[in-house]
């Protein structure tokens, strides 16, 4: 099939219905050929004596999804993306020129170019489904709205509602877009084409007005800051919002910024394009879009995986899944899982704990009803999905269960064996353990090979990644099926093979334990955390970060790994001395940093040098040797998880794994890519540097990590 037949004018009468369906695609994207065909059609269009044009999708759930990615990755240079975006921008003004009244007719999502698209017709009307989301996420690729979208979104719905929407790569439903001006009409998804019609023909017989909407302010204080004064204000406050947010890190919010700073007022539509160009241009070709593009796709292939290669094995269907323990952790499963309509049991040894893990699920909730996120029904909808017992009554219904009791081997094993004898023989347990072997924890279980671990991070509804944890008999088809379980929860899966700390934390802890070392050589906490932070653009230092795991967690786990490695791990002193010092972090609101009495975060307690029998600081190194002893610490670790014990199968997966569960900077593109941009050779040569000045035999490069620096190789070949 041609690509004509992807988008065909389809008469009914005097007005015309454009079809989008993309062929061989299962959404509609507005690569090169599509956009072609788009412009013979709105040229076969402009000739016609149509009264007025629908746009509509024949995709279930999916208007126009936005633009073709793999061009965008593909444009490599100036005026290549120069070319590629002022096409788009003239099929866009086209049909805002058509001669008839345009009608958008939205079901699904209607992302980036897509919005643009429905933003160049005269009208639009959606669908109150929830798949129905509209919105301008180019933001979080590294790029700005270039078809149009930073000067005709301000002109439609305002500037601060535009610059929420443009700046953080944000999409609203259908009923946010109706109260936004963003969409004219609501309707039933049933009842879409039928409203459209009916319009359309309302229009017609008014006199068929065409329409370039603008913006009115009601009330006096939009209406001042829409005036020249308020303009400055609203921008002012935003630039200070994108930097708080980003730290300077990425440019392309600060970037769409100034585009419509400049445009927004401008009734010369071809001058305020030429600057969204512009802006578009010096983006596109940036390392950092690049990065991001490429954490884009690795999000995309965990969609289309089931979590183990080169086997056809099919996932089961959960229905009803139990949780082991109703604390914060146990709370959190329970709420992600019932947020997605997934029948939840917990149980734990009393009523109490039990009312502790429901009211969790219960302020998590309530949080999005206070936001006007869900209703009062969809409320009690969710809660009522989430039982409650301290007993295992109800057990023999359930498909999987998460165990999330405490650390303790031996009581997880007693209690897996216990939850399998009231399960059906072929039900599934995970654990959520952190740091234990799950194939030693395995032998509780009369049928290994229905065991797993699920690894969540805290806090569950924040964190995207689950660790998905093989044992030595762990099934192909409890992968799949826990795999496909992660998903259905809106977190992001990595399977990964038993072994201490897994992935994150295997990699996490040389990087924490190395800030030790540092603050022991005279580098001051605020110096440490600030290099990683403001320079490096992690979400939190190491220490910061040690504070909210806890610092006898970080300590034992550290103990674990020496035991597990050897000589390789060393443990600084004054790491040591944190087990007398009675400080556990944010848990007991003492750690590195001082906290106040409703728990937050204060500056650095500055008694903590002299706690751990350390004197005053001196600061002897640059930012630059703070940043890479810790990263560099990690990628040498991660070069021996990788290549010698293969706990994950590729780079993809490693970069995926820290990038979602310890928030490692996207716009490098994960520890991996960050460390190919250097160079393997460059990495090496810094670790034996370090290794020898600064006495540190734990720095000294791995054997695979020199093997790839001799070849001149990178991680992702």
């Amino acid at each position: 099939m041609s690509i004509q037949e992807s988008i065909k004018i389809v008469p009914q009468g005097d007005i015309a219905i454009i079809e989008f369906d993309l062929v061989g695609e299962k959404v509609n994207k507005l690569s090169t050929p599509v956009m072609t065909r788009l412009k013979e059609v709105v040229e076969e269009l402009g000739k016609s004596a149509y009264k007025a044009v629908i746009f509509k999708s024949n995709k279930n759930k999916i208007f126009i999804a936005g633009a073709d990615i793999e061009e965008i990755k593909g444009l490599t240079t100036k005026e290549a993306v120069e070319a590629a975006v002022s096409a788009g921008q003239e099929i866009m003004n086209m049909v805002e020129d058509l001669p008839m009244p345009t009608i958008a007719a939205i079901n699904g999502a209607c992302m980036g170019g897509g919005c643009e698209f429905t933003l160049a017709c005269d009208y639009r009307i959606a669908t109150d489904d929830s798949s129905t989301k509209i919105g301008l996420p180019e933001i979080q690729l590294g790029i700005l709205p270039g078809f149009g979208g930073c000067v005709r979104m301000p002109r439609t719905i305002g500037l601060q509602a535009a610059l929420d929407i443009i700046l953080a790569g944000k999409s609203v439903n259908s009923k946010k877009a109706l109260k936004l001006g963003l969409v004219d009409k609501v309707v039933h998804q049933n009842l879409l084409m039928e409203q459209a019609l009916k319009w359309a023909r309302e229009i017609i017989d008014a006199g068929g007005r065409k329409r370039r909407k603008k913006f009115k302010p009601q009330g006096a204080m939009n209406v001042v800051l829409e005036s020249a004064l308020g303009r400055n204000i609203v921008f002012k406050k935003a630039r200070e919002g994108v930097m708080k947010a980003t730290k300077g890190h990425y440019p392309a919010p600060l970037q769409a910024l100034e585009v419509i700073k400049k445009t927004y007022g401008i009734s010369d539509r071809k001058a305020a394009l030429r600057v969204e160009l512009e802006g578009f241009s010096i983006l596109g070709v940036t390392d950092v879009s690049k990065n991001l593009i490429h954490v884009y796709y690795l999000t995309e292939m965990v969609k289309k995986q089931s979590g183990v290669s080169g086997v056809d094995v099919r996932p089961r269907e959960v229905k009803a899944m139990g949780i082991l323990g109703a604390g914060t952790m146990g709370g959190g499963i329970a709420y992600v899982a019932a947020d997605r309509g997934i029948q939840v049991r917990m149980k734990d040894l009393s009523p109490e704990a039990l009312g502790k893990g429901l009211k969790h699920a219960s302020d998590l909730w309530s949080k999005l009803l206070k936001r006007r996120s869900i209703d009062k029904y969809q409320f009690r909808q969710k809660m009522d999905l989430v039982s409650a017992a301290t007993d295992y009554s109800g057990f023999k219904n359930l498909d999987v269960v998460v165990e999330a009791i405490v650390e303790d081997m031996g009581i997880k094993q007693k209690v897996i064996g216990e939850c399998a004898g009231q399960m059906k023989p072929d039900g599934i347990i995970v654990t959520n353990t952190s740091s234990l072997s799950v194939t030693e924890m395995a032998k509780g279980h009369p049928r290994p090979e229905y065991f797993a671990g699920m690894h969540f991070f805290n806090p569950v509804h924040k964190m995207p990644l689950v660790e998905v944890i093989r044992g030595e008999k762990t099934s192909d088809e409890t992968i799949a099926t826990i795999f496909e379980l992660t998903k259905r929860m809106g977190k992001m899966p990595v399977v990964v093979k038993d072994g201490p700390g897994f992935v994150v934390n295997r990699l996490l802890l040389p990087y924490m334990a190395e800030a030790a070392f540092l603050m022991q050589e005279g580098m001051s906490i605020e110096a440490v955390d600030k290099a990683y932070v403001s320079e490096f653009g992690m979400p939190m230092g190491p220490f910061e970060l040690m504070d909210e795991v806890g610092l006898d967690v970080c300590l034992k786990v550290l103990k674990i790994f020496k035991k597990a490695f050897g000589e390789r791990i060393e443990i600084a002193a004054c790491m040591e001395a944190l087990e007398k010092s009675g400080r556990l972090g944010r848990k007991n609101n003492k750690g590195f940093y001082l906290y106040g009495e409703d728990g937050k975060r204060g500056a650095v307690d500055q008694s903590v040098y002299a706690a751990l029998g350390l004197g005053a600081r001196t600061n002897p190194y640059d930012s630059k040797e703070c940043i890479e002893r810790g990263v560099f610490a990690m990628v040498n670790e991660c070069s021996l998880a990788l290549i010698e014990d293969r706990i994950v199968e590729t780079a993809h997966e490693v970069d995926l794994a820290m990038i979602m569960g310890t928030g490692f900077p996207p716009f490098r593109g994960g520890l991996l890519k960050y460390t190919d941009s250097l160079g393997t050779q460059y990495v090496a040569d810094q670790l034996s540097f370090y290794a020898s000045n600064r006495k540190a035999a734990r720095l000294k490069p791995s054997v695979p990590l020199s093997n790839l620096a001799k070849a001149n190789r990178k991680f992702y070949n």
